[in-house]
Order: structure tokens, then C-alpha cells, then sequence
């Protein structure tokens, strides 16, 4: 749980804030670049074992082709109705960022 580079007791205590505020009928989408590892830790050390049926895990695309192949089948995006649903919405989501030369100079 305490491993070089991401530290996962950060997404542990991030996770169970959120959901110790939500209703037990909602399910949460964990988009994260090593959701396959916090999934995995999270069976393995039997934590947040309430909390599991809420969750949906996905490795956001861009890491997604960077992990192992067992990873890419069972954490891509695509490979859940949810995800894919969320991806046709992003087109009513007005762009709100603006980028040129005054955004860092001014």
C-alpha cells in the first residue's frame, strides 16, 4: 500500500470521503491511472470491503496502453456502458478553459 512513486493510502482516504457521503444506492467510477492497482489492494488488504459494490474501476486511456494486458481488458473505458455513456455527454459540456499567450502572462 506504501510503494515507491503513487502512494495508494491517499486514494484510500479520497475514496471513502466521497463515499461516506453518498447514498448506498450510488455507484462511483474511479477513472484513475492505477485504479488497476488500488482495485487490486483493496481486495488483496479486505479495505473499504463495504464500500466495494459502489465502485467501478477504470485506468483513464491515456495509462491504459502503458499497463499489462490483463489491465487493458478489464480496466479500459470502453468496456463499460457507463464510461462509454459518460463519453457521449463530454459533447454538452461547454469548453470553459481558455489557452494562448495572455493566460500565463497576464
Amino acid at each position: 500500500m506504501c510503494t515507491a512513486g503513487e502512494k495508494q493510502f491517499y486514494a484510500f482516504a479520497l475514496i471513502s470521503a466521497l463515499l461516506k457521503d453518498l447514498p448506498k444506492d450510488w455507484t462511483v467510477g474511479l477513472l484513475y491511472d492505477i485504479a488497476c492497482q488500488i482495485h487490486r489492494s483493496l481486495l488483496k488488504w479486505n479495505i473499504m470491503p463495504e464500500w466495494m459494490g459502489q465502485i467501478e474501476f477504470g485506468v483513464s486511456v491515456f495509462h491504459a496502453y502503458g499497463h499489462q494486458w490483463t489491465c487493458q481488458l478489464w480496466y479500459h473505458p470502453q468496456k463499460s456502458e457507463k464510461w462509454r455513456f459518460w463519453s457521449e455527454l463530454r459533447q454538452l459540456i461547454p469548453g470553459l478553459r481558455v489557452t494562448g499567450v495572455c493566460t500565463f502572462t497576464c
